[in-house]
């Protein structure tokens, strides 16, 4: 064996190690909103607190694969598609990071619902099924991420407006709640921010998905329309 092809050997082992660290980053993100939404429906403040601890794990991923990847970059000098490979990695990070950040965020609203003493207690099955399409499109796009699927990045990027259209209703339906009793104002409005960082979720899914796209045909298409996204997918 060369000494070239050593090092391209090498070179690949380092790339693919980041590819499995995020991946890793991303089961755990997954694992918290699972974790924060099984405490906002169970009313359980120990799991709370857990999510919330445990915050500080997804952050430090995020330092870690970003040092690794700025290693690598000095080092190897790469160019093309494993330059681009090493963005995505660094954009995708921070996407994952702020996932981990909305998930502390419905922990510490769960916490504040139940901890109060209230008659009124959140209604959740509306954030249910918005839970379940994010929490999806934050799976789909890592998927997309692991197998380089174009197809399955341009349905996430599709998905974010079931997304949207739930947040809306609950919206709604949590204004029409306050309007009518005054009593529940508090907990709806914790209830709004715990869909709100839902919804974001779906943005961050969304921005993954984009950033493959990216990564494969070099194509930044994280401001054109669906349309365009698909076409691009297609081509």
């Amino acid at each position: 064996m060369t000494n070239s092809e050593h090092t391209s050997k090498q070179f690949d082992a380092e790339l693919e190690a980041v590819r499995a660290r995020v991946l890793h980053m991303g089961g755990l993100v997954e694992e918290q909103i699972k974790l924060a939404l099984d405490a906002l429906i169970s009313g359980d403040l120990e799991l709370c607190t857990k999510v919330e601890n445990n915050d500080h794990m997804v952050n430090g991923l995020e330092v870690g694969i970003d040092e690794d990847c700025s290693t690598i970059i000095a080092r190897r000098q790469p160019a093309a598609g494993d330059l681009r490979m090493l963005m995505t990695v660094v954009k995708t990070i921070t996407d994952l990071e702020r996932i981990g950040d909305e998930a502390a965020k419905i922990a510490r609203m769960a916490k504040l619902i139940y901890s109060a003493d209230r008659l009124q207690q959140p209604r959740t099955a509306e954030i249910r099924r918005m839970s379940q399409i994010a929490l999806e499109m934050l799976r789909k796009s890592l998927d997309a991420f692991a197998r380089l699927d174009l197809a399955a990045s341009a349905e996430v990027v599709r998905r974010d407006q079931h997304v949207d259209e739930e947040f809306r209703g609950v919206l709604r339906q949590l204004i029409t709640f306050m309007m009518e009793d005054p009593r529940t104002i508090s907990v709806s409005i914790e209830i709004l921010f715990i869909a709100k960082a839902i919804e974001r979720i779906g943005d961050h899914a969304k921005n993954i998905s984009e950033y493959v796209i990216y990564m494969v045909k070099g194509k930044d298409v994280r401001h054109v329309t669906l349309e365009e996204i698909e076409r691009e997918v297609m081509g």
